[in-house]
């Protein structure tokens, strides 16, 4: 028992300096040994010892060198970039999008799955993943092998106690999905699409972001922040002490379904006066849809049509009238996130985020300065995404390198 134990515990002090040291390096390298054993606190031995492993398995290369201070020239590591391949898949309103990547997030390959307006059935939406896998698998060429696993982002709540040898269920009430076995449901379609039978990490699309956010953009080296995803609905991302914030049932960051108006505008929830119903893609085009007293709408989508209400506020009163209402439900929704999370920096993505920032930015900082209090308020920046409209797939694609570099260079 005691020999069981004692091997239990350095099978998991490797594996833990394996772990840190792939981190380190994920995030700040090239770094020589000894500015490793500096930055990680563990000893050279233990560093050269490991770093050997790493290398002879080629999750580890050399980058070059650099002159030490009267040796020899200290030679730079790295994570291979080129030695695993990750998928994203990202589920939104209007079509499932999924990319293939390196490790160092250089997308090698995409397919898009539009799906139909209004239309999010569990099975066509499973359809779309499992097409989109064989369609970049095919482009980029890749062996099975050398693919991590499949980050899939979903709009809604991912439950993982309970599911079972099903895998995580997902709520998504404005998709009407409850308790969807989705991982279930890709296993079981992978016999129909050979070769994507991959490891499936299943996460909220706003969690994905987040995640991407703060790995790479906007988000890196704050502690406290908020990002906020902006679609056809919204979602967010609550960092606090550096991790994310789920809540007792893996529901917290339902930004969209606070109220801003009692007794307001029907939700796609099914309540009133939810910010998502205002500030929302779907809401903020209604809105004008109903100024425009039954004109018809410009776009042949969501997304063209907000742009093209965007463009006619430079001469279109109805059009500038929704926007400037827009900014002020969008700064009273983010005034409460400053008073609820008192957050370092609120970061605005999402397709519909990014094209509204664009533009109305500068007046919803304003409406944020005039509603939240004013200590965390002067303390906190409201910012838009750096990553552009395809971070919530490039998020989901982190969530097998996560689980790689917390395993230490092993596919879990």
């Amino acid at each position: 028992m005691v020999a069981a134990q004692r091997r239990t515990t350095t099978r998991d002090l490797r594996r833990g300096n394996r772990s840190v040291l792939l981190w380190t390096l994920y995030f700040d390298g090239p770094m020589s040994r000894q500015e490793l054993g500096a930055r990680t606190g563990l000893s050279l031995t233990t560093v050269s010892t490991v770093v050997v492993e790493l290398l002879g398995e080629g999750l580890v290369v050399e980058a070059g060198t650099v002159d030490s201070d009267g040796g020899r020239p200290r030679i730079l590591l790295r994570v291979d970039p080129g030695r695993r391949r990750v998928i994203g898949v990202d589920v939104g309103e209007t079509r499932v999008r999924v990319g293939l990547y390196d490790l160092t997030m250089n997308e090698r390959a995409r397919a898009d799955r539009p799906l139909e307006p209004g239309r999010h059935d569990a099975g066509p939406v499973v359809e779309r993943i499992l097409g989109g896998l064989d369609e970049v698998l095919a482009a980029a060429a890749v062996d099975r092998g050398d693919i991590l696993g499949v980050g899939v982002a979903v709009s809604g709540v991912v439950e993982r106690a309970g599911a079972g040898e099903g895998g995580a269920l997902v709520h998504g009430q404005t998709f009407d999905w409850c308790a969807v076995p989705l991982g279930r449901m890709l296993r079981e379609g992978t016999a129909a699409h050979p070769g994507t039978d991959l490891p499936l990490h299943i996460e909220n699309g706003a969690r994905t972001l987040g995640q991407a956010e703060m790995w790479f953009g906007a988000g890196r080296g704050a502690d406290h922040a908020v990002i906020a995803l902006i679609g056809s609905g919204i979602g967010a991302a609550v960092v606090a002490d550096g991790g994310f914030y789920h809540g007792a049932t893996s529901s917290a960051g339902e930004w969209g379904h606070t109220v801003v108006q009692v007794g307001g505008r029907r939700c796609r929830c099914g309540a009133r006066g939810c910010l998502e119903a205002y500030a929302g893609a779907e809401g903020i085009l209604d809105r004008y849809r109903q100024a425009r007293r039954g004109r018809p709408m410009p776009g042949a989508d969501e997304e063209s049509a907000l742009a093209a209400l965007i463009a006619a506020a430079e001469d279109s009163t109805a059009a500038r009238r929704v926007l400037d209402e827009t900014a002020v439900y969008l700064g009273a929704g983010i005034a409460n996130l400053v008073n609820l999370f008192n957050p370092r920096r609120i970061i605005l993505g999402g397709w519909a985020g990014l094209l509204l920032g664009a533009r109305l930015l500068p007046q919803i900082r304003e409406a944020v300065a005039g509603q939240a209090l004013r200590h965390p308020g002067e303390r906190t920046s409201v910012e838009l995404c750096r990553l552009g409209p395809d971070a919530v797939a490039l998020g989901a694609a982190t969530l097998p390198v996560e689980r790689f570099l917390a395993a230490g260079g092993t596919v879990a």
